[in-house]
């Protein structure tokens, strides 16, 4: 079993999901926040999961400097493979370059259709018939790596951005912990 670290930024709904997945092909083995407050650091320690926060405004705007605190932590603890679930920070190309193939993340649209934010308002904007997430390998450039996996579902008439995001994250509960085995075991 490949030994997980997954990096969270607040409630850890897609961390929940990774927690309660039955699977034989990775552990989650670590969690790590750069928000102090973040709920999803209290689902990993009821999970009995070591769970550690690195508040990333402690380091200005270096952002390296907090990811080389975070690598040096990952490979303290034997971390194998690393898992974004809603990680609210963009990576620079050290830590994308030191996790290479063995980073994903889990974007909420059908990539490579609007990587990025405000994806739900943008389908709808766009009268897009269906909607979904994507899971992927992250690289430099943003929500643009092999995509690993992907659900669909369609778009209801008077869906609303609230509403189609609240469908869309329970596709991705069934997703990302699915990915997660398939590139654990390949690796």
């Amino acid at each position: 079993m490949k030994r997980v670290a997954v990096l969270i930024s607040g409630r850890g709904s897609n961390l929940q999901a990774l927690l309660d997945a039955k699977q034989d092909a990775y552990e989650i083995a670590l969690v790590v926040s750069n928000n102090p407050e973040a709920a999803g650091l209290t689902l990993a320690r009821d999970a009995g999961v070591e769970a550690i926060a690195i508040d990333h405004r402690i380091y200005g705007k270096d952002r390296e400097a907090f990811e080389r605190d975070v690598d040096a932590l990952l490979i303290q603890r034997n971390i194998q493979l690393v898992a974004l679930a809603g990680f609210m920070r963009v990576l620079t190309p050290y830590f994308v370059r030191a996790w290479k193939s063995r980073l994903v993340n889990i974007h909420p649209s059908l990539l490579p259709k609007y990587p990025g934010t405000k994806t739900h308002q943008r389908a709808l904007k766009a009268g897009d018939a269906e909607h979904g997430c994507t899971v992927h390998v992250v690289v430099d450039e943003v929500d643009s790596g092999e995509i690993l996996g992907q659900a669909r579902l369609a778009i209801e008439p008077g869906d609303t951005p609230e509403t189609l995001a609240a469908r869309v994250l329970e596709l991705e509960h069934q997703l990302y912990p699915r990915c997660l085995a398939e590139l654990a075991r390949k690796l």
